[in-house]
C-alpha cells in the first residue's frame, strides 16, 4: 500500500471561511480514525488545526478529493441534512478499464452492506443506490468517466462500475487491474535489471472532483485538482494509449 505524502494540513485546504474548511484529501489518508487508532486521519489532523472541527462525510481511504469539514456544530448539522436529503451534487472522476460510451447512463442497483467493508448488489434486501455515468475521454484500453452518485452507499461508484464490466483501474476488490507502463508503452519500454515494475498508480483511480450545495442563502461550488498519481496516469494514457 502507498503512503500518504504531504506535510501540513494547511497545504490540503482549498477553501476556508468562518464555518467550513474544504480540503483536497490525499490518497491513503483515512477520513475518520480507524479502529486500531493507528496512523493519521483527516479527523485528527483537522482537530489539531481547529479544535471544533468535524468531518461532514467520508471518502474511502484510497479515494482522493473533496472533503467538507465543519468548524461548528450548527454547520455540521446543516451540511449533514443536505447530504441526507441528497441535495449535495457530487461529481467524481474515475479511470475505468475498456472503452465505454456512457451518455448519462443510470445504474440503479440496490446495495447491501454486509459489514466488514464488504458490499454486494442485492435486489431484494439492498438499499436504493443510484449513480449516473458519463464518458469524458476515450483511450484505446481505458476511459475517463464522470460519476454522479445520487445516493451515498459504501463503495457505490466502484461496485456500480463493476456491474457494467467497467471496473476502476487498480480496484482489485472489484476485479480492476493496476496499470503498468509496460502494458501501454509496448515499444521502447526497458526495465532496470533486477527491478520489479511498479504500477503507475498504487491505488484505484477514483477522485472526488466537484461538490455543489447550498447552506442558508449561500451557494457553494468547489473543484479539486487531480493529485499527482491520477494526473500521471492520465498523462501516460494520453501519450501511449490514445
Amino acid at each position: 500500500m502507498g503512503k500518504s505524502k504531504y506535510n501540513k494540513f494547511e497545504e490540503l485546504i482549498l477553501h476556508e471561511d468562518d464555518n467550513l474548511i474544504v480540503i483536497n484529501k490525499p490518497p491513503f489518508l483515512a477520513s475518520l480514525d480507524e479502529r486500531e487508532g493507528e496512523g493519521l486521519s483527516v479527523h485528527r489532523l483537522a482537530k489539531q488545526y481547529y479544535a471544533e472541527a468535524q468531518v461532514c462525510h467520508r471518502l474511502d481511504k484510497e479515494t482522493s478529493g473533496l472533503l467538507l469539514i465543519a468548524k461548528n456544530p450548527e454547520t455540521y448539522r446543516a451540511v449533514s441534512i443536505e447530504f441526507e436529503r441528497r441535495r449535495v451534487a457530487k461529481t467524481y472522476h474515475a479511470v475505468i478499464e475498456g472503452t465505454h460510451i456512457f451518455e448519462d447512463l443510470l445504474v440503479d442497483l440496490p446495495i447491501l452492506n454486509m459489514g466488514n467493508k464488504n458490499v454486494t448488489i442485492d435486489r431484494a434486501n439492498g438499499k436504493r443506490a443510484e449513480t449516473y455515468f458519463k464518458s469524458l475521454r476515450y483511450f484505446k484500453h481505458y476511459t475517463l468517466v464522470e460519476c454522479r452518485p445520487i445516493t451515498g452507499r459504501m463503495h457505490q461508484i466502484r461496485i456500480h462500475l463493476a456491474t457494467q464490466r467497467a471496473s476502476i483501474a487498480g480496484d482489485e476488490l472489484y476485479k480492476g487491474k493496476p496499470v503498468f507502463l509496460s502494458q501501454i508503452k509496448k515499444r521502447g519500454f526497458t526495465m532496470g535489471k533486477g527491478r520489479e515494475e511498479e504500477p503507475i498508480m498504487k491505488r484505484f483511480a477514483l477522485h472526488a472532483r466537484e461538490l455543489r450545495f447550498t447552506l442558508g442563502e449561500k451557494q457553494y461550488h468547489f473543484e479539486a485538482p487531480y493529485p499527482k498519481d491520477f494526473a500521471a496516469l492520465l498523462k501516460q494514457l494520453e501519450k501511449y494509449d490514445d
